[in-house]
């Protein structure tokens, strides 16, 4: 790390905003009036505490740190005050926002393009898994934000001709614990050598480590720390329970969850890509519309995963970690942990993906003999002693023909997938989400074969 430049501790910031909190609308936070038209389009009618607390001092000119549970509205907390300041001095490459995930990535600069649309702000997202000829391209026109995951943008910074941060004015590390977690320490120091010594610096983070502050020390000047939650939270109109089962029956137990909450969007957490992927097939075997996402399937079909999800075209969606933090998804209702997360900070970023904004979800976690160690953690993490999730286990039993056979075509299927992939090292179309799995699509896509070689 870079010596620090200050090394004061964090002030914290006065909490009287907070009290005020019925009265304050953006304008009286100092947003301009362009800025609060954007607003009122997007349906934010009055700020979150996070914003009422960060955007002032933003503005000031102040360096911040802010902590607040996931779903509090902590990018409209940054992006206000960078458009408010990109419009008292037009100027390009004006900010850099980083992020640990492509997705999150993505999001962020929806938020952006959505407040700046009058103002004519543009954004560049650069991250992995995409060409990098055509992100080269749209940085040489220049944009105002680039929405970066640091691996990718680092690349950029070593091999686009043409392309630096030297005129950077704002740096914002979102979801700033994971970008840390994820082992990106030495690609951030190799940012913050390249980027002006003279900037401001937002670090926004929901849950505080050893890593973040040590990235504090180095990276921010006299900041000014905006908690809106210190101990680990969970939002208070999310219902949160937990089944114990044998394992050999998670399947079956799912199953019977999603018959009992039907009619509700499911986001499930699994810990492996590929039991994300076995579960989707068990899933549409047994007639339920669910869609993967999880980091072995190409960028541009985890963003159809997540449109499709979005527009309600899927009910449910399984995901691994990689969907954990930052993805604001409005219609998420149920929130499944199937696989426990081994992290306890997890498990509070991932039930963060319901009951998002003031609107009330529920989140169920599975726990089997050998998770029990986890599960208290958890407990212990956030404070509370969770409720068991009702059940009829004789209704459960039920279920277990109907599920096992449909684990058994799973596995064929995953089988048969893993072996046609070995055959043809070619990507042979969208097989990762058709309607009746990958199996119906090879007996029919039988005549397109022979045409192509025919060619």
């Amino acid at each position: 790390m870079e010596a620090p430049e200050e090394q004061d501790s964090p002030t914290e910031a006065p909490q009287s905003a907070v009290e005020e909190e019925e009265t304050k609308t953006f304008k009286d936070l100092g947003v301009t009036d362009v800025l609060c038209e954007a607003c009122d389009q997007l349906g934010w009618t009055k700020p979150t505490k996070i914003q009422i607390e960060a955007i002032p001092l933003a503005l000031q000119g102040r360096d911040i740190i802010g902590l607040a549970e996931t779903g509090s509205g902590k990018t409209g907390a940054f992006a206000l005050p960078i458009l408010n300041a990109l419009l008292e001095t037009p100027q390009r490459l004006f900010a850099l926002v980083l992020t640990p995930t492509r997705e999150l990535a993505f999001q962020i600069s929806e938020q952006f393009e959505a407040l700046g649309s009058s103002i004519g702000v543009q954004t560049a997202v650069i991250v992995g898994g995409i060409d990098s000829m055509s992100q080269s391209l749209a940085l040489a026109k220049k944009p105002h934000v680039v929405i970066a995951t640091p691996g990718r943008l680092i690349d950029h910074l070593e091999n686009t001709k043409g392309f630096n941060l030297r005129a950077l004015k704002y740096l914002v590390m979102d979801e700033a614990d994971r970008i840390l977690n994820m082992d990106f320490e030495t690609e951030v120091d190799k940012i913050l050598k390249v980027i002006p010594r003279d900037r401001k610096t937002f670090l926004f983070s929901a849950t505080m480590t050893k890593k973040v502050q040590k990235l504090q020390r180095a990276a921010l000047k006299n900041p000014v720390k905006c908690a809106v939650s210190s101990k680990y939270q969970t939002v208070e109109k999310l219902q949160q329970y937990y089944i114990f089962i044998p394992s050999k029956f998670k399947d079956t137990y799912l199953v019977y969850i999603l018959n009992e909450l039907a009619g509700n969007s499911f986001m499930i957490f699994c810990s492996t890509c590929n039991n994300t992927q076995r579960t989707a097939l068990l899933l549409r075997n047994l007639g339920f519309t669910a869609i993967p996402l999880h980091g072995q399937m190409s960028q541009s079909k985890r963003l159809g995963s997540l449109n499709k999800f979005k527009a309600k075209a899927r009910s449910i969606l399984l995901a691994t970690d990689v969907a954990s933090r930052g993805l604001d998804i409005p219609h998420v209702d149920v929130v499944v942990n199937f696989d426990i997360p081994t992290h306890s900070k997890d498990y509070i970023h991932r039930v963060g993906r319901t009951a998002r904004a003031g609107r009330s979800g529920k989140a169920v976690t599975f726990v089997t003999q050998y998770d029990v160690e986890l599960f208290q953690r958890i407990e212990h993490l956030i404070g509370k002693k969770l409720p068991v999730f009702p059940t009829q286990d004789d209704e459960v039993m039920m279920l277990t023909e109907r599920v096992t056979e449909a684990q058994r075509f799973a596995r064929m299927e995953l089988r048969e997938h893993g072996e046609k992939k070995k055959r043809t090292r070619e990507d042979a179309g969208d097989n990762d989400d058709t309607e009746g799995a990958i199996g119906v699509r090879n007996k029919v896509a039988g005549g397109k074969m022979k045409k192509r070689k025919g060619r």
